[in-house]
């Protein structure tokens, strides 16, 4: 019984730490959503300018690839630079070993890909849970907001179409 107690010693020693987790985590989470609809309405902006040019300029189908395209690219740049703020956590922390090691770990948790071999520190196991939890929100967001996108590209292509097919017959 007495091993038992002594061997459970360093475990709750450590996991007494899981504060910091939370301490680093939440508002990484909240720093990451404000960032992220920040920059999705920046997007929304500059996808609403290409919308209104590709649709003028270039057949409906090439108009909506190009809009959706885009706005995929500069989501797909947001959520790098999300995970980017995780890995520079994780180096503070000293939590993972270099740059480049917190940067495809911090991938790896954020998309919940799960195939990367690396570990974070055991007290900090937790904050690796939590970005994976800040993933989701992220992606939640990005998949809502993408579909905002593809609304708003048909009807402003069939309100294009109707519009110039208005404009031919009158």
């Amino acid at each position: 019984m007495m091993a038992i107690g002594s061997d459970l010693l360093p475990m709750v020693t450590k996991n007494a730490s899981w504060t910091a987790d939370w301490a680093w985590g939440l508002p990484i989470i909240v720093l990451n959503v404000i960032i992220h609809v920040l920059g999705l309405g920046k997007i929304r902006y500059r996808t609403g300018l290409l919308a209104k040019y590709s649709f003028q300029q270039r057949h409906p189908t090439t108009g909506f690839a190009l809009v959706l395209g885009m706005a995929a690219l500069l989501a797909t740049c947001l959520h790098g630079l999300e995970a980017a703020i995780w890995a520079v956590a994780y180096r503070l922390l000293h939590a993972l070993p270099d740059a480049r090691s917190a940067m495809l770990y911090s991938l790896n948790a954020l998309t919940s890909y799960g195939h990367v071999t690396l570990e974070l520190e055991y007290h900090w196991q937790f904050m690796g849970a939590l970005e994976a939890l800040n993933g989701w929100l992220l992606f939640g967001l990005t998949t809502a907001f993408l579909f905002a996108i593809m609304e708003k590209a048909w009807s402003t292509d069939t309100h294009d179409r109707r519009h110039s097919a208005a404009s031919a017959s009158g």
